[in-house]
């Protein structure tokens, strides 16, 4: 059987070693993306062997960065969801590949199948949307799932048994919207998919430079602004949504092999 060992490196970029081959999801290689800081991980990717491709969710900035395509080691593929291409192909450092839920890619001895996603197919500022997905890596006699963002997709229940599976359990601020999973709907997707292991991403790793609402007007928002911008300090609620992970797995799935770790370079090995 193949080894797998998996880092994450914070938000819902993760190092993936499967197959002899290295898979990087999602890369967010900045400090700092729009209204966003990094509290934690890296922003760097890990010494290793050559990136084999890149493995795009959807369109989304803190998904979709740009500026991160661009420090890609050259000649790096991308595996892309379908209409994003046209977007992303001015900073990809190689060969773009666009796919829609179904399609298999096939990199050495991985194959990659596109997964149906949950989530907004918009990118702001941008008249491009594109299907969200999530990704199946198969090599070696072991899987992975990464579903990019997503809730709860009845796609779950159908996927053979990953021996990983990297799910969300929040985003980037103190609340979450719709097509997100929460620590509570992460178990059960944990469930649905029968996961031999979780390790839970997409958390304690941004937040907004201000976090205070926008309610009383622009001048008082930029001075809120201001001053977040000197206080660097992680906001309280960014560990939160880890322990309240860890106590419902404890409490519905206590047989599950939750890896709860903090993000940074470090491999895991499943």
């Amino acid at each position: 059987m193949s080894r797998l060992e998996v880092a994450w490196l914070g938000h819902a970029t993760t190092d993936i070693r499967l197959g002899g081959g290295r898979f990087v999801t999602d890369p967010l290689l900045r400090d700092r993306v729009a209204h966003l800081r990094r509290h934690a991980g890296t922003s760097s990717l890990p010494d290793g062997p050559p990136v084999t491709a890149v493995l795009i969710s959807h369109l989304h900035h803190d998904h979709l960065d740009l500026p991160s395509l661009r420090r890609l080691p050259p000649g790096t593929p991308l595996v892309v969801p379908r209409g994003a291409g046209r977007l992303v192909r001015s900073a990809a450092p190689g060969e773009v590949l666009e796919v829609s839920a179904g399609d298999d890619v096939t990199f050495g001895g991985v194959r990659i199948t596109a997964v149906p996603a949950d989530h907004q197919s918009n990118r702001t500022l941008s008249r491009v949307t594109a299907d969200p997905l999530g990704f199946v890596l198969d090599g070696g006699g072991r899987t992975v799932y990464f579903p990019g963002d997503t809730d709860l997709h009845p796609v779950m229940k159908d996927l053979p048994s990953p021996d990983v599976a990297l799910l969300p359990i929040w985003g980037w601020g103190p609340s979450i919207g719709p097509g997100h999973l929460d620590p509570a709907r992460a178990v059960e997707a944990a469930e649905w998919l029968r996961a031999r292991a979780v390790l839970p991403v997409h958390w304690g790793t941004l937040a907004p430079i201000h976090s205070t609402a926008l309610k009383d007007g622009a001048a008082s928002v930029v001075r809120r602004t201001r001053l977040a911008r000197t206080q660097r300090a992680a906001p309280a609620w960014l560990a939160q949504p880890g322990t309240r992970f860890d106590a419902a797995v404890r409490e519905r799935a206590p047989a599950l092999d939750l890896r709860l770790v903090a993000p940074g370079p470090q491999m895991h090995g499943f």
